[in-house]
């Protein structure tokens, strides 16, 4: 029988087609701007975020070579993850967090790449120490005066990594940061680079810079970023598809 009397088949196949065209698409351009950059496409992780999109579509990212998987909500990431608890994926979450969320992320993400105040910091260490797993943290920098985009002043930043390093259950990895809406990002990126340099001056092993999407990689890649966080250049437009 046909993949025509089987629409279902058909329609995962077509589908497995357009992810892997926007994988082929997303690591060409990582290659050119490391080419660009005088840097090593090994140094860079390519994390797939996946919010909005159902499970099956981060079955068939892990089958086509992605290793990473991002997401920003908890309600979303959850049950996700544990439908794809087979699948040898590092689980990162990106989006802003709530303290009283930090028990139910601790549960499944490896990374937690929005961690901008000592709150947040004392209750992913407390969870993190309940659920016996240790979980990687990034500082959260804000690189612009938006409200409601996350972030730690940069003067903070010290405090809080060294809050992470000293805290059980916690192990701190680096920085992250969204580039400021409107404006060039690469400046941004600059400063974010400099601050994961002073960082490493007091915790030589935090060597994550958490940095660049769809619209600015090649920026980030550019100014030392280590692992870009892509959603719609692999996956298409979000789709309302997962409630």
């Amino acid at each position: 029988m046909t993949n025509q009397e089987h629409p279902a088949a058909g329609a995962a196949e077509r589908r497995r087609a357009e992810i892997a065209q926007g994988i082929a698409a997303v690591r060409a351009r990582i290659a050119a701007a490391c080419a660009a950059a005088g840097r090593d496409e090994d140094e860079l992780t390519l994390i797939a975020v996946t919010k909005t999109f159902p499970a099956s579509d981060v079955r068939l990212l892990a089958g086509l070579g992605i290793t990473d998987v991002g997401e920003n909500r908890d309600q979303e990431a959850r049950p996700k993850a544990a439908e794809c608890a087979d699948l040898p994926l590092t689980w990162h979450f990106v989006g802003s967090l709530q303290t009283n969320k930090a028990r139910a992320v601790a549960g499944y993400a490896d990374v937690v790449h929005s961690v901008d105040r000592s709150r947040l910091v004392t209750a992913l260490s407390d969870a993190a120490v309940r659920a016996e797993r240790t979980l990687r943290c990034l500082v959260q920098v804000s690189l612009d005066e938006a409200e409601g985009r996350g972030g730690a002043a940069p003067a903070d930043v010290p405090r809080i990594a060294d809050e992470i390093s000293a805290a059980d259950g916690l192990d701190l990895g680096g920085v992250m940061a969204v580039a400021p809406l409107g404006a060039d990002p690469a400046p941004a990126f600059a400063r974010l680079a400099a601050i994961a340099a002073d960082m490493q001056g007091n915790h030589s092993h935090a060597r994550i810079v958490s940095a660049g999407m769809s619209g600015d990689l090649e920026q980030a890649i550019a100014c030392g970023a280590t692992h870009l966080r892509v959603g719609t250049a692999l996956l298409g437009g979000r789709r309302a598809i997962v409630r």
